[in-house]
Order: structure tokens, then C-alpha cells, then sequence
């Protein structure tokens, strides 16, 4: 007896990955656009609708950072959302690249236009613009730029993961200290100095309006500076080449045997006496051989004499 069989439908064919450079790209217009949400947009609408509500700064601020947090959360949160589980590998290093890379070339372009005037500075402006364009394509592109995309991530600079959390603590919390003791000392001088304004404006060329960058810049930019400091503190511990490096220092320095308070005493004083007398005996001899060698029996060294000059002045008055 013959039955029907359906048949059944082709594989479909897997979609084809994105490539690096297009979703490094990608990232970086997401990445720019979340600072840009972030930094200005943010705190403009807060200064305007929030803050005049608000009598007291103290809780101006204290409302403040977490609603800033919480929205930085939730665009890093919604970006790794978009990038999926098939995401190349080192897209997130390739669109840290790319905003680095984008950032400075708006300044470059920015500094060419206002250093020359009229028309020549639209025209400087388009070349430098077309040449950082071409060595931006070309790097990124090429095998040096995606090298450092993957290396950036397969580093870990981009991910909350720990290595061998367990080995090495001492001197990573020491490493942690020095950082976090550098990037606050300056967010500290920058404050103490008034370098950054209240309102960040950048002047922009061809007779345009100033970009307002960020509203409460100086308090804004210090605590920028600090969750950066932070963050790169807790990463560069868990950089695998550094971290090995601080696991083997931790490890020679178990091995050192330190020496007791009466010992290190006692060695301090002999090193003290020894230096002393060495250094009495060189002056003993340096002396002693200055004065020989300046006899006129050995006549090495110019004698001591008296000045000419006063030993003339002498025989003018006995006369």
C-alpha cells in the first residue's frame, strides 16, 4: 500500500555573519550616540526641568547620579542586548577603536578649520577631514586594526569576568590603590585648580554657534574621571599577561625573608659607620696626596704659593 510522503522543506541556508569592521562601526554610532545621551542631552534636560524644582544641591546631586547611572546602565545593558551571541569577535574593541578614532578626527578637523581663515580653512578642513578618513579606512581594514580589535577584547578590558581572582590579591589591591590614588589626585587638581567650567562649550569654525558639550561640567567631568579611573583599575588587574605579571611578583615577594626590627637596626648602624669611615679614609688620603704631589721635590701638582700679586705688594712695602 503506497502512502503519500510530504516532502520535506531545504535547509534554509545560514545567514552570513556580519563582518568586523561593519559591526565595529555600528557599535561605534550606538557608543557615540549613548555618550551623547549621556554626557549632554541628560544632564541639559535635568538642569532645565529638575534642578530649578530642587532647592537644594546636595539632593540635586543625590537624585542626580543615580538617574545618570541607571540611564548608562541600561544603554550598555541594551547595546550588548543588540550585539547578540553572534557577534564577531572584537566588536567591542573595534567600536571602542572606531569613537576614539571618530573623537579625534572631529578635533582635528575642528583645529584645522580654526587655524586658518575664510575659505582656505573649509578647504584645510576637507583635506585633513579626507586624509584621516583614508588612514581611518585603511587601518581599519587592514590586518594591523583588526589584530587590535581582537586583542582589546580577548584582553578583557571590556568585560566584568575575573582572572585567577585568587592569586595575587596583595599586590593587585596595591595595583588598584596606585591608579585610583593617580586618576583622583588629578580629578582633585583639576577641581582645586578651576581649569573646567560649569558649562563645556566647544567654538566651532565657519562662524558657527558653540556646541554646549556638557551642562555641570565641573562636577561632571571629576566624576567621569573617577568611574574611569575605577574601571580601569579593576580591568588592568585582570589583564591576563599584566595579571600573570603581578601573580609572579607576589609570589617572589613570599619568598623574600624579611629581617626583624633588631636586625635591620644593627645592620642600618654598620652601614652608616662603614660608609663614615670610608669616607674618612678617602679624605685622609686625598689630602695626603694633594700635599705630596705638591712639593717641589716631586713637582706633579702646581705648588702653594702665595698670590705674585701680593708677594710683590709685600716687597714694595719693605722697600
Amino acid at each position: 500500500m503506497a502512502t503519500a510522503v510530504e516532502p520535506s522543506s531545504a535547509p534554509s541556508a545560514p545567514s552570513k555573519p556580519m563582518s568586523l569592521v561593519a559591526a565595529s562601526l555600528i557599535g561605534a554610532v550606538y557608543t557615540l550616540a549613548a555618550i551623547i545621551v549621556v554626557v549632554t542631552l541628560l544632564p541639559a534636560l535635568w538642569a532645565e526641568s529638575v534642578t530649578p524644582k530642587v532647592n537644594d544641591n546636595l539632593i540635586d546631586w543625590l537624585l542626580w547620579l543615580p538617574a545618570v547611572g541607571a540611564v548608562a546602565v541600561g544603554l550598555v545593558w541594551f547595546g550588548n542586548k543588540l550585539a547578540g551571541d553572534s557577534a564577531p569577535k572584537g566588536v567591542h574593541g573595534g567600536a571602542f577603536l572606531m569613537t576614539c578614532a571618530a573623537i579625534g578626527a572631529f578635533f582635528f578637523v575642528r583645529a584645522a578649520a580654526m587655524w586658518a581663515d575664510g575659505s582656505i580653512s573649509m578647504a584645510l578642513a576637507g583635506v585633513v577631514g579626507l586624509m584621516l578618513l583614508f588612514i581611518a579606512y585603511k587601518f581599519f581594514t587592514g590586518r594591523t586594526g583588526e589584530g587590535w580589535m581582537v586583542s582589546l577584547e580577548e584582553q578583557g578590558w571590556f568585560s566584568t569576568a575575573l582572572y585567577k581572582r585568587s592569586l595575587g590579591v596583595r599586590v593587585r589591591r596595591l595595583t588598584i590603590m596606585g591608579i585610583l590614588l593617580i586618576g583622583c589626585s588629578g580629578a582633585w587638581s583639576l577641581y582645586n585648580q578651576g581649569v573646567i567650567p560649569e558649562r563645556w562649550a566647544l567654538a566651532m569654525p565657519f562662524e558657527m554657534k558653540p556646541v554646549l558639550v556638557m551642562v555641570g561640567a565641573k562636577t561632571g567631568l571629576l566624576v567621569l574621571i573617577v568611574l574611569a579611573s575605577l574601571w580601569v583599575a579593576f580591568r588592568a588587574v585582570n589583564v591576563p599577561s599584566f595579571a600573570e605579571f603581578l601573580i609572579a611578583t607576589e609570589a617572589e615577594m613570599n619568598k623574600v625573608s624579611w629581617s626583624t626590627r633588631r636586625r635591620l637596626a644593627q645592620d642600618t648602624v654598620v652601614v652608616l659607620v662603614t660608609t663614615l669611615i670610608m669616607t674618612l679614609f678617602l679624605l685622609v688620603v686625598d689630602l695626603f696626596w694633594g700635599w705630596l704631589l705638591s712639593r717641589q721635590t716631586v713637582g706633579v701638582l702646581p705648588g702653594r704659593t702665595t698670590n705674585p700679586d701680593k708677594k710683590n705688594q709685600s716687597q714694595e712695602a719693605k722697600w
